[in-house]
């Protein structure tokens, strides 16, 4: 092999993947002593010391002095050992440096190989080192391919790592077109036989909350709290935000001024309705406001079973459950709690009816819908 030729190549991978020199000379070395070891069939430890600056490859083979060899590939006599050395005795390491005629002649193909190997070893360990950081966050991937229901992303701008976008972490109405860019959740990244394996998402609740990070300073100084998200991907988001200083609108100020906060968002989202509440200790009012935006009238609770009766007004029915329940089936999610909705004409139909628990009503103050009524329904 022509070493000048090795280093002159570990050069030019230096410059394209922006792996430190020092890197590919350690999987060089390790590549050859592989290589030797496989050409000729040896079990002696093997060292190979590259030196860039001679363009020069040595290779040394290791034998330990003992007083009676067992394995001679990896053992020599004390004997022996003192014939190269007298100040030999038993325990040293004994470097034998092999004829460089007979290294040269390691076919470099077989250690090109090995070298390859080990370069797609450093650089899935430099690809999961930079995007460890990311997990919990929202990166911007470019879309790579695209094979039946899977998206293929390519998300990372010093490596081939790709993550795959499953049908059920896309959003119904999302458009992938090969080539675009297009932001996702990264949920968990972990290592695995193949690099790293990034899961990704754009359906899971914490996409929404870290888009509201991005978006709403506060929250990412965490003066505004978001206690509780809970989501139906592509038709609606619940959020509970709360703030210790009454004199900030945790609400208002997730919905902006115009509501230019939300409603870029919402444009991410493709349209996906938001619901934002205000979060109270008082799991009553929570309750109450949890279904939002349809206006309660009580609230009975049973503490044993977490179960929720609430009755709202009859033209309210329809609002507060929700196109196929989906409101009141988030509003429960929010809140931990089973919720049953009840229209108020059932309590004037049957004014004996009463809860099979121990009741608290709660007469829920008429608060303001979390958007303003310019801004429709998101």
């Amino acid at each position: 092999m022509n070493s000048k030729d090795f280093f002159l190549a570990l050069e030019d991978l230096e410059r394209e993947k922006g792996i430190k020199k020092e890197v590919f000379i350690k999987a060089l070395e390790d590549a050859l002593a592989i290589a030797y070891k496989k050409q000729y069939g040896i079990s002696k430890a093997v060292e190979v010391r590259a030196n860039p600056e001679k363009n020069s490859i040595r290779v040394f083979a290791y034998q330990t002095v003992v007083e009676e060899v067992v394995d001679k590939d990896k053992e020599i006599s004390l004997e022996d050992a003192r014939l190269i050395k007298k100040s030999y005795k038993v325990g040293d390491i004994v470097a034998e440096e092999i004829d460089p005629r007979i290294t040269n002649r390691i076919p470099a193909q077989t250690a090109k190989q090995v070298i390859f190997q080990k370069l797609r070893e450093v650089e899935s360990e430099l690809a999961f080192a930079e995007l460890e950081s990311k997990e919990d966050e929202i990166i911007t991937c470019t879309v790579r391919r695209i094979e039946g229901d899977n998206v293929y992303l390519s998300i990372s701008q010093t490596s081939n790592i790709e993550a795959m976008l499953s049908k059920r972490d896309q959003a119904p109405g999302d458009k992938y077109v090969i080539g675009s860019t297009v932001k996702v959740y990264v949920k968990k990244i972990k290592t695995g036989q193949r690099g790293p394996q990034i899961m990704i998402s754009r359906t899971d609740p914490g996409f929404v909350k870290k888009l509201f990070e991005l978006e709403v300073p506060e929250i990412a100084a965490g003066v505004i709290e978001i206690k509780a998200i809970v989501r139906e991907a592509g038709y609606r988001t619940k959020m509970a935000v709360y703030c210790e200083d009454k004199n900030i609108d945790p609400v208002g100020a997730c919905v902006g001024n115009r509501g230019m906060r939300v409603n870029s968002i919402v444009s991410e989202l493709g349209g996906e309705k938001i619901d934002i509440i205000p979060w109270d200790p008082d799991i009553l009012e929570f309750i109450a406001r949890s279904l939002s935006p349809a206006k309660v009238v009580m609230v009975q609770v049973n503490d044993d079973s977490r179960a929720a009766k609430v009755i709202v007004m009859d033209d309210m029915l329809s609002l507060a459950i929700g196109k196929d329940g989906q409101n009141a089936r988030l509003a429960a999610k929010l809140t931990g709690w089973k919720i049953d909705v009840k229209p108020y004409s059932s309590l004037a139909a049957d004014p004996e009816e009463e809860v099979p628990v121990e009741e608290t009503e709660n007469e829920t103050p008429d608060f303001e819908n979390v958007f303003d009524e310019d801004l429709g329904d998101l």
